[in-house]
């Protein structure tokens, strides 16, 4: 499948969104469906590529501090990583409580509220406080990626009514005008009928999931694994590779309907994918379509269980229930016939090339081959996958092709795990939130914190996780400290007036592992969609935010009025 097609048929989120594109100065959601007779130009305070958690957080940070902003998306979908990549949310261990935004919360509080009020809950499920409709042991709060889109959508819509906010669906940003330090404009154009349109403001951020507005603009940036030498980190290889990155993902739903056949049509690639062994330097367990995988942090081979309908599997950990998004018994008897999961396991991580920089027939190339990784690997869950009866296969597994709204059932786009990254005035490394580095700098033995950042604008916590690579890297996971975003790691070293706001901040490959999750991403952006208000309102660049003391206080104080907390507490 092209890439220009990869983005499926029209649903929720594009359905909600239509606008015609008429008044170009009118706040409107203009879907791929619509016919542009000629190129317009559209301006606004802030343009922002990308409408994933990182490019949605920006925009209602700035949109409810009065700014207009224009909003871009490849997909049909917003929410990014949450929806049209079909990944539950990973969170730490606190986040109910603290350690994200009070946006990102809410957020979370709609989701639940979503179901609560749409779905035919069980009595206990409607008044449980922390509802998890799938229960799924990756999260507090595994959901459908429709529902994420329904709830963004919904906290887009009053700025989308009032004219504030333009949302271009299925628009890529195709060129950009750089003059000196400074974005001019950017070029969108849209991915049905190829119409373009020019986009023009004060500032401008880029929450692709590539860092593609990087390479466009001239901002400089990193690609891949620095090494040792470089860094400093304990963990960094010992030469450097910028083509070494994280594998991606294309994640897809699945439910299990007993006594049916649902087995799909053996996928083309299916004989390599069956014997296909990765190749790492660190050896893999053994053929990727099995039920063990290598243990990140040991690297030994660990066993893995699996029983679609939820049945334990001993000390095994039951891949059916890791990352399920729906389970029926908090549900109304007879809502659903079984469970639904999400397929986004160790056996489907695709490490055979690299999206960042590809042509877009390489993309297509790469995105199709993961796409044949991961029908492999349902076709081999219904005929091959070994049952606790001693048979094989389970033919009742059904792709949901409805849960991620696509023609072939599969993710709108590939889960990335890892982006281009600015040469950031600041670059956080391991050793300032990797546990061990950090407790050998310190001397301590107990007790140990990230470093503390004068310039801090957020806070997050993960542990470093870096999945198998293209560089032929296994699994890099330790452990990490509760962590604050510093704002010099989301300036770059010399443009003034675009901004990170995804997984393109200034980390390394290490640190990345623990910076590009869900809540962290969304802090990323509420940061910068903030920074530019204050910047526009002081009149002051972003970096002299960071450089004068005044201007730093007293944007610390913003944005913690803001509900961002900038440390951990105890």
């Amino acid at each position: 499948m092209k890439r220009r097609n990869f983005i499926g048929s029209v649903t929720l989120g594009g359905s909600l969104l239509s606008a015609p594109f008429e008044n170009p100065e009118a706040g409107n959601a203009v879907s791929g469906k619509q016919n542009i007779a000629k190129p317009a130009t559209l301006t606004a305070d802030l343009v922002i590529a990308g409408g994933g958690l990182g490019g949605c957080a920006a925009a209602l940070a700035a949109l409810r501090n009065g700014l207009s902003v224009i909003l871009t998306e490849e997909t049909d979908w917003i929410g990014g990583q949450i929806s049209q990549q079909g990944v539950p949310p990973d969170e730490h261990q606190w986040i109910e409580t603290h350690g994200a935004t009070k946006a990102y919360r809410q957020f979370r509080t709609a989701v639940r509220e979503y179901y609560q009020k749409n779905y035919p809950l069980t009595a206990e499920a409607k008044t449980r406080k922390n509802l998890n409709p799938g229960d799924g042991s990756v999260s507090k709060l595994c959901h459908e990626p429709r529902v994420a889109v329904a709830v963004l959508t919904d906290l887009l819509n009053p700025y989308l009514s009032s004219g504030k906010l333009t949302l271009l669906l299925e628009h890529k940003i195709v060129a950009a005008e750089v003059k000196g330090n400074k974005v001019q404009a950017l070029t969108a154009q849209n991915r049905r009928n190829k119409a373009q349109v020019t986009l023009t403001a004060p500032y401008f951020a880029d929450a692709t999931e590539l860092g593609d507005l990087l390479p466009m603009t001239g901002t400089e940036y990193v690609t891949g694994a620095e090494s040792k030498a470089q860094t400093g980190e304990f963990h960094a290889p010992e030469k450097a590779d910028p083509e070494n990155v994280q594998a991606f993902t294309v994640c897809y739903a699945i439910d299990y309907r007993p006594g049916e056949n649902h087995v799909i049509e053996k996928p083309r690639e299916y004989d390599f994918w069956k014997n296909y062994v990765p190749k790492m330097a660190k050896p893999w367990s053994g053929r990727l379509l099995d039920l063990s995988y290598s243990n990140p942090k040991t690297l030994e081979p660990k066993q893995l269980g699996f029983h679609p309908e939820g049945i334990p599997t001993g000390n095994n950990l039951n891949l059916w229930l890791y990352r399920r998004i729906i389970n029926k018994a908090n549900f109304a008897p007879g809502t659903y016939a079984g469970d639904i999961t999400i397929v986004n396991w160790p056996q489907n991580d695709y490490t055979l090339g690299n999206l960042i920089g590809a042509s877009e027939k390489d993309f297509d190339k790469h995105f199709e081959r993961g796409k044949q990784l991961s029908l492999s690997l349902l076709y081999w869950l219904q005929t091959e996958a070994p049952r606790p009866d001693g048979g094989k296969g389970w033919p009742g597994i059904r792709l949901r092709k409805d849960v991620m709204g696509t023609e072939d059932g599969l993710a709108k786009y590939p889960y990335v795990r890892e982006s281009r990254r600015i040469k950031a005035l600041f670059t956080i490394k391991e050793e300032h939130v990797g546990a061990e580095q950090r407790a050998s700098i310190t001397g301590q033995s107990a007790g140990v914190k990230a470093a503390a950042f004068e310039d801090s604008v957020g806070i997050g916590y993960y542990h470093i996780d870096l999945h198998p690579s293209t560089g032929g890297d296994n699994y890099i996971d330790f452990g990490s400290l509760p962590f604050q975003i510093p704002l010099g790691a989301l300036l770059p070293v010399r443009m003034e007036n675009i901004l990170p706001a995804n997984k393109n901040i200034g980390t390394t490959h290490i640190t990345n592992g623990c910076y590009r999750l869900h809540p962290v991403e969304w802090s990323i952006g509420e940061a910068v969609g903030l920074l530019v208000k204050y910047s526009t309102d002081k009149n002051v660049s972003p970096r002299t935010v960071r450089d004068i003391e005044e201007f730093l206080k007293d944007f610390q104080k913003f944005v913690r009025r803001e509900g961002i907390e900038t440390e951990w507490k105890g």
